[in-house]
């Protein structure tokens, strides 16, 4: 999906969560988990699951994020996901396609610890440069808000 761009935005994040990487990764690969965990998915639709050419799971599915504007006012932004998933305490990748000539590649990475598993979250994105501030902005809140509550989840269960 992202390949042939050149990415403008970079960044990456980690966090190490109490729970085994087995754990983490069934989370991780079920789309409405990103109900919440994301704070701007409220609805996941059209899951379909399967496998890619190299037998690796792949769920495609769309996402609805709203974003808030003036008042009462929001904006549901669809978006396109591709989730490419390995084995258990290995990588997921999540590919997104968004209006306005947006996409975002996220590669996480889980990796077992004392205190439970390193999840590792390097994230490239492009966007045109009219929506550039804006995205790299809603991308790196994204992503630290996620790290947190993935945290508070797996501490909780």
């Amino acid at each position: 999906m992202a390949d042939d761009r050149k990415p403008s935005i970079e960044f990456e994040t980690t966090a190490v969560v109490a729970a085994s990487p087995e754990t983490v990764y069934r989370h991780l690969t079920d789309p409405h988990s990103y109900i919440g965990l994301s704070p701007l998915i409220v609805a996941v639709r059209d899951v379909r699951t399967g496998h890619d050419a190299e037998g690796r799971a792949v769920t495609d599915y769309l996402a609805v994020e709203r974003f808030r504007l003036v008042g009462p006012l929001r904006w549901d932004n669809r978006i396109r996901v591709r989730m490419i998933a390995t084995e258990p305490g290995g990588q997921l990748v999540s590919e997104v396609s968004s209006p306005g000539w947006v996409w975002l590649r996220a590669q996480v990475d889980l990796t077992a610890v004392a205190e439970g598993t390193r999840v590792r979250e390097s994230v490239t994105a492009g966007a045109p440069a009219p929506l550039r501030r804006f995205v790299t902005t809603q991308a790196r809140q994204v992503a630290s808000y996620r790290a947190a509550e993935l945290t508070r989840r797996m501490a909780a269960g």
